[in-house]
């Protein structure tokens, strides 16, 4: 199949853990509002929603099942969308609190952090003048003394106890040694293709937004799994976010968009909604001949278990 003709999968982070309210006024927070844009990003185009939680109260991150019960079972029975539960959660957040709500939905996919590393946007915090709310500040600038664990260990338990539900998972690489984490679980037999990569550039602590950097990505990938065996996906983080993805769909990838890696739409302009991303990035690779995978394409490439098998 040529280049051109392949489907493109657009998925979308709708709020994420990382960006706090005072950053953007449109960021996602209340189960409400997180419906709203899921919904309205699935009419724009994404075919994967990825999601998390938001302390309706304060819009901390939150692991509580009972916050993701009040968005995740409406948005499934309002799109036909991939639900994508994340089992990163939070820096701050134990794994047994990661893994709370992914293991009552037992969803189609669910995202999986393929190794332990600095994870930081705490320069972020001396451009802040004004918090919205208390736990902010501390939160940004103490990311500068936080490793996101995610031991041998942490991921092995996510895949054994997910995996028996027949969930399958995105696999955020932010670094060439991931890919051979990865690499590591397929010989093992814990994972079996087609393998869900997605490649993460531009997050301190991780590989730079370079093209060159997403090159040896590629190239590792295709060396370590073969290219058929996986779909590649590229995240660009912050300003970095469609330059990025647009050459990575070049390089036959697939694309990842939203609030949680962007708040902006462009240079000093602010997304009000995670739709407006997806319909700008549809657009571009629309303008370049590319096809967008409807969300049932995207559940056969990869390999998923169907709506019609998920507890939600």
């Amino acid at each position: 199949m040529s280049q051109l003709n392949r489907k493109v999968i657009i998925s979308c982070a709708i709020t994420g853990a990382t960006h706090t309210p005072s950053m953007s006024e449109y960021l996602p927070l209340s189960p409400r509002e997180i419906e709203e844009q899921s919904i309205e990003a699935t009419e724009a185009g994404a075919a994967i929603l990825h999601l998390h939680a938001r302390d309706p109260d304060d819009g901390r991150p939150t692991p509580d099942p009972e916050v993701f019960s009040q968005f995740v079972p409406a948005i499934a029975q309002a799109t036909d969308a991939v639900i994508n539960i994340t089992t990163g959660g939070s820096t701050r957040m134990t794994l047994a609190q990661r893994l709370a709500y992914p293991l009552i939905a037992k969803p189609e996919l669910c995202s999986l952090n393929m190794g332990s590393m600095n994870f930081s946007i705490h320069p972020i915090a001396r451009k802040i003048s004004s918090w919205s709310h208390g736990w902010e500040k501390e939160h940004i600038e103490g990311m500068e003394d936080v490793v996101f664990k995610n031991t041998f260990k942490d991921i092995k338990d996510i895949m054994l106890q997910l995996g028996e539900y027949g969930t399958r998972f995105e696999f955020e690489c932010y670094d060439v040694g991931h890919l051979y984490n990865l690499a590591y679980f397929v010989e093992q037999g814990l994972v079996k293709p087609p393998l869900f990569i997605q490649s993460c550039f531009g997050i301190l602590g991780g590989l730079g937004a370079d093209p060159e950097n997403m090159a040896v990505m590629r190239s590792t990938a295709d060396r370590l799994f073969g290219r058929h065996n996986y779909e590649f996906s590229i995240l660009g983080a912050g300003r970095h976010q469609l330059s990025l993805t647009t050459m990575g769909v070049i390089m036959g990838g697939n694309v990842r968009v939203g609030l949680e890696d962007s708040i902006y739409l462009a240079k000093g302009v602010k997304a009000k909604t995670n739709a407006e991303q997806v319909r700008k990035i549809r657009h571009i690779l629309e303008e370049l001949s590319f096809e967008i995978a409807t969300p049932e394409e995207a559940r056969q490439m990869l390999g998923l278990k169907g709506k019609h098998k998920v507890e939600i």
